[in-house]
């Protein structure tokens, strides 16, 4: 009897994004949860596209979570979005049009901007709830950027606005949630090809690959998908806190070869163009970043052959 019990329970805290009002029990994955303490929900709304929770943890500050899944946290978000955002703007060392792909809350575009030399950014998100209760419950991780008069923000399908412009751009940025729910049409085939129909020459695309130790599948099939139109394809990484299960991988893509082979030296010139500190990124975790653990390469290893 008291076996069945703890079963029942155990079953309704993995199913049910918050328990009791008093913890976020993270869904993502049928056989390993996280649950997150909530001190205070801020918001919990279902948007017209998915189910929206902004909520307080004393150590976390503030979290964003989507269908169950934690998006985002006050705490440790610097880390994603500067590594996100500087190795491919870095890299090609003179973007003046970014498009950001998703990002709703922010941290992607606050990052962009820093960048002197980016003369105008498209962001194109989806749900506009998002943004609109970011800006109320996360002011901090855009900072004022949605104010920034280089900003043209366009609420719509992400897939539909790449097939559809006539701009092109010098880099993509694609912030979306996993491969489900809305943000799966953003790992298609189809999607990586069209936007390699809107880069410039030697334009870069970059996108959050999930983490490959409890999401391995991801990094094979993105980079079959993407491999037919790119040059160079690949991932680099950072650890972030708040997405357990190990590194987070950043899907790569571009033409120039040449990019992953800057100096320190060099990076290090280029960081002059990012105006404010950076909490993580740097020259050294820039050329750290591509070298990947001998278990993330065998997952998309075979696939190169």
């Amino acid at each position: 009897m008291l076996r069945l019990i703890w079963t029942s329970l155990l079953t309704l805290s993995i199913t049910t994004p918050c328990l009791a009002a008093e913890w976020y029990d993270e869904t993502l994955y049928p056989e390993w949860r996280q649950t997150v303490r909530i001190d205070e929900i801020l918001i919990q709304e279902k948007t017209e596209l998915q189910d929206l929770t902004i909520f307080e943890n004393s150590r976390l500050g503030r979290v964003l979570g989507l269908d169950g899944v934690v998006q985002t946290t006050q705490a440790d978000e610097y880390v994603y979005h500067e590594m996100m955002v500087h190795v491919p703007l870095i890299s090609h060392g003179h973007a003046e049009q970014v498009l950001i792909i998703g990002g709703g809350d922010g941290g992607i575009l606050r990052e962009v901007i820093r960048h002197k030399k980016v003369k105008k950014v498209v962001m194109v998100e989806i749900d506009g709830s998002v943004v609109d209760l970011s800006k109320k419950y996360l002011p901090t991780l855009s900072n004022g950027a949605f104010s920034d008069p280089r900003l043209e923000l366009v609420i719509t399908d992400g897939a539909k606005f790449v097939k559809e412009t006539e701009e092109r751009f010098d880099v993509i940025i694609c912030d979306s949630t996993d491969p489900i729910g809305p943000g799966a049409v953003l790992f298609t085939q189809e999607f990586y090809g069209d936007c390699k129909n809107i880069l410039k020459k030697d334009g870069i695309f970059v996108n959050q690959n999930g983490v490959p130790f409890l999401q391995p599948s991801e990094i094979k099939d993105t980079y079959q998908r993407r491999r037919p139109f790119f040059q160079d394809v690949g991932f680099y990484i950072a650890a972030i806190p708040s997405y357990f299960g190990g590194f987070l991988a950043m899907g790569w893509a571009t033409d120039n070869t040449s990019y992953r082979n800057l100096t320190t030296q060099e990076i290090q010139e280029r960081l002059q163009g990012i105006e404010g500190e950076l909490k993580y990124y740097n020259a050294e975790i820039h050329s750290a970043s591509f070298a990947l653990p001998n278990f993330i390469k065998k997952q998309f290893l075979t696939e190169q052959k």
